[in-house]
């Protein structure tokens, strides 16, 4: 009989059954689910792990707008008119900036990068050519839009103005600068200067807001005649975070800060080691380049620019002094992470340059200089001149992000670990296992860092909710005796409810095996309404207003309620069935070109189920991502739109169970390979085999559920232009086997369990309380039998509970989920507790 499909908050794809209870009906009509029986001892004679106070933290990277027009406070884009296509193709040097005049005053805008630059890595500046007086009071200049919807103000509010100038007037040049809407009307007084001579010079003043807008722009206009040169034209709000000059957007801080975070990692992510490890200097002046810290530091008017990976430019406002800055504002452990000239993020090079590795590890040396030694070295007296005397305490340092060339990596890993520890041995030293949870380059890489006796490692994944459900165990059965673990970033794939719960399932695991799992950080941090590359993320914002989603309540939670030692308990599990794999078969490409024939399904029993030559058109297939050119050229199926991507189109019937999968596969052109899909029920859930992925690397079976991928199993097998592959793939019951031109290829069985109910129990030494942390990932209530092994010291709890519809999203306009605080009675050394469905739950229980 067909399986019967669990009414879990994530339905696990058909992947687990449960049994549908006869329910009473919600006011709304809808059957409410029964409770579900549960028990959870707690054993407080015993002793579990020590959690470290810097075990949960937050990773900052300047991707989806983070920094510049995020949490760097700077309300003018593109401030120095280093905006360039390299960045990205739509921009200029004047993006961000249009032309405006008034009372008949004319001239020409242009940019340039000449001589008469501001300094050597402040290269291009603005210049006005003033033609014409006009009526007094006229004005020729330029306006600035700001970031998103325009230069947010608040009525009454003061900003800090600013701008290097230089003329060649002898009596000098008017300038004037405002506030204004969108269309002219002005919304502050004018701040006028009088900028004198042809060096150089800053100016400054403060403007006060007139209205509340999130579309204000700020007019920097002159009168007068001939040439007025600017560069760095800044409005800062006064109302920063602390209160600090050039410094941080006060609510995004706030919310940051409000996570009691252990410790700070910055500056990234894929940016920190992609593009080229040369300098910002003479003579190529290369605007694609690794994260430098040297880049980042002095005044800002002297600090170089870059082009963000994420496809935008990014001004190093924000550098590593801010960052330590910040980490010391929150009571955060700074830990920084430096390029191993090894690029990872699908880039994949290696620089052989001794002379540059050399380099770089020098100004490794020196960041700990920065960082933590006295005003009397060369470095520490830069960081004493940029207002911080005092080092900055750092401890930790990581050396490279997610490198897939792990050889290459870590021969040049050990030479920076080397040459830190000689220096500095009270430094820990911060390798990593690659871009992903499994899989060659994490098991070569493991194997390395396990070799070295590497103290700590980085590990990264982002995953599918049933992902992170099924994996809760992860680090029960890691090495005690090696390496620890840093797992810097981690989050379930987009941003419901759903995948909160289900990283809440999974952050009790990391706490149950704190012994193991040293430092923890979701990622990505923030991200900007207007433009973004990444989902989910913790904090979202426009230029007015923050709000945290879902994960960051489940974040907020665990990391203010984190307790000092694991209490040992254990909970009974969910009764669950196995099903077999279910669903229509398909077929895809990603950024390639490629032809399917002979596609041939067969049952257990022989029946042919699918059996298309394609000599009678596609009519039997679905466009079901409706994205590529798919057409039949010469007796094939062709995809040959090499720039598209996830490309599916199925055929069959969901239902199929128990088959074999055979087609003819053949790349044409393009940078990867097939996909060749099974167990298709939609574009969200489905496995594929995915032959000469990620650039034609490696090749992986994958799993979608709800639109969030895993890996199951991986080799290096790579695909070959023009060569015609033939493909099989059996499906029996959960077991897949697959065959690549009739040799086994690989195989797995996809039985692992989906646990909705998780739990873990921690003490707080400060206030003797239990912290009792309970998640229910499932539609039913939890009925829970609670033992806490000894009479608590009241009758009373305090909780708090995140609850909502596993679809639900946390926008600006609504909350849905936030933490709702209330009193729990009748708490005795055994009790019954409801936990509801679709929550996460925290008593704090007093035992003295």
């Amino acid at each position: 009989m067909a399986p019967i499909r669990p009414r879990l908050v994530l339905a696990l794809a058909a992947a687990l059954v449960g049994t549908v209870l006869a329910a009473p009906t919600r006011a709304d009509d809808t059957p409410a689910a029964e409770p579900a029986d549960y028990t959870l001892a707690v054993h407080p004679e015993r002793e579990g792990p020590a959690i470290d106070p810097t075990m949960y933290g937050v990773f900052f990277e300047d991707i989806n707008n983070a920094a510049d027009g995020g949490l760097y406070a700077e309300l003018v884009r593109n401030r120095s008119f280093e905006f360039s296509p390299v960045d990205n193709a739509a921009y200029t040097p004047l993006t961000g900036w249009q032309t405006t005049a008034h009372g008949g005053a004319t001239g020409t805008v242009r940019t340039v990068d000449d001589a008469d630059r501001l300094n050597e890595r402040n290269r291009t500046y603005l210049r006005l050519d003033l033609s014409g007086h006009g009526a007094p009071g006229s004005g020729y200049g330029v306006v600035n839009s700001g970031h998103g919807s325009g230069v947010a103000v608040r009525a009454g509010a003061r900003y800090d103005f600013s701008v290097w100038a230089r003329t060649d007037q002898r009596r000098g040049t008017r300038l004037t600068a405002r506030l204004r809407d969108a269309d002219g009307a002005p919304l502050s007084a004018p701040l006028t200067a009088t900028v004198r001579g042809d060096r150089w010079t800053r100016y400054s003043g403060t403007l006060t807001a007139g209205a509340t807008t999130s579309g204000a722009r700020l007019a920097v206009t002159a009168e007068g005649g001939g040439v007025l040169r600017l560069d760095m034209v800044s409005l800062f709000p006064r109302d920063t975070y602390k209160g600090r000059r050039n410094g941080l957007r006060k609510d995004l801080a706030e919310k940051i800060a409000a996570l009691e975070p252990g410790f700070l990692r910055f500056p990234g992510g894929c940016l920190v080691n992609t593009g080229s490890h040369q300098a910002y200097e003479a003579p190529t002046w290369e605007r694609e380049r690794s994260y430098q810290w040297k880049d980042t530091i002095g005044p800002v008017e002297q600090r170089a620019v870059n082009a963000n990976f994420w496809g935008y430019h990014q001004s190093y406002g924000l550098g590593y002094y801010e960052y330590f800055q910040f980490a010391e504002d929150i009571g955060a452990m700074p830990l920084p992470v430096v390029p191993a000239l090894v690029t990872g993020c699908g880039q994949n090079q290696t620089t052989d340059d001794p002379a540059l590795l050399r380099r770089h590890i020098q100004d490794t040396l020196d960041l700990i200089e920065f960082a933590n030694g006295p005003v009397t070295s060369t470095w520490g007296r830069k960081r004493a001149e940029m207002g911080h005397p005092k080092p900055f305490g750092l401890t930790h340092l990581a050396v490279g992000n997610e490198e897939n060339l792990p050889d290459a990596y870590f021969e040049r890993f050990r030479q920076f670990r080397a040459a830190i520890e000689a220096a500095y041995p009270g430094i820990t030293v911060v390798g990593n296992s690659g871009p992903d949870d499994t899989g060659a380059t994490f098991d070569r890489l493991w194997e390395l860092n396990r070799q070295a006796g590497v103290a700590l490692v980085d590990e990264h994944y982002y995953n599918s909710p049933q992902w992170f459900l099924e994996n809760n165990e992860r680090y029960d059965s890691y090495d005690r005796r090696g390496p620890k673990v840093f797992l810097g970033e981690y989050a379930s794939r987009d941003n419901r409810f759903a995948n909160a719960l289900s990283e809440a399932a999974f952050m009790t695991g990391l706490e149950r095996n704190a012994d193991v799992v040293k430092l923890a950080s979701y990622a990505p941090l923030l991200a900007d309404t207007h433009e973004n590359q990444w989902r989910p993320d913790m904090i979202w914002f426009d230029s007015t207003r923050s709000w945290g989603s879902t994960s960051y309540e489940v974040q907020k939670l665990f990391m203010n309620n984190t307790g000092d030692r694991v209490v040992p308990s254990r909970a009974s599990g969910t009764p669950q069935l196995s099903a077999p794999i279910t669903g229509a078969v398909g077929l895809s490409t990603w950024a390639t070109a490629a032809a399917y024939d002979d596609v041939r399904v067969t049952a257990e029993d022989g029946t042919v189920l699918l059996d298309d030559a394609f000599s009678a058109g596609d009519g039997r297939w679905t466009r079901a991502a409706g994205r590529g050119a798919w057409s039949v050229r010469d007796g094939a199926f062709v995809q040959s739109d090499q720039a598209a991507q996830d490309t599916l189109v199925t055929a069959g019937d969901p239902a199929w169970r128990d088959y074999d999968l055979r087609v003819k596969a053949t790349k044409q052109a393009g940078s990867e390979g097939f996909l060749v899909a099974f167990g298709v029920r939609d574009t969200g859930n489905h496995y594929w085999w995915n032959l000469g992925g990620w650039n034609n690397t490696r090749s992986a079976v994958e799993k979608t559920v709800d639109g969030g991928k895993q890996t199951l199993v991986e080799n290096a097998t790579t695909v070959e232009t023009g060569r015609t592959y033939d493909l099989h793939v059996q499906v029996r019951g959960r077991q897949v086997t697959l065959y690549l031109d009739g040799v086994r290829w690989g195989g797995f069985t996809d039985d692992s369990r989906a646990e909705p109910f998780r739990q873990v129990v921690t003490r707080d030494a400060a206030t003797g309380e239990l912290i009792v942390k309970v998640v229910n990932a499932q539609e039913a209530p939890a009925r829970t039998r609670i033992d806490l092994g000894a009479e608590p010291a009241s009758r009373t709890a305090r909780v708090t509970t995140l609850q909502g519809a596993p679809d639900a999203v946390n926008t600006a306009e609504d909350r849905p989920v936030r933490p709702v605080e209330s009193t729990l009675t009748g708490v005795a050394r055994t009790f019954t507790h409801t936990f509801p469905a679709h929550s996460v739950t925290f008593l704090r229980i007093a035992t003295r």
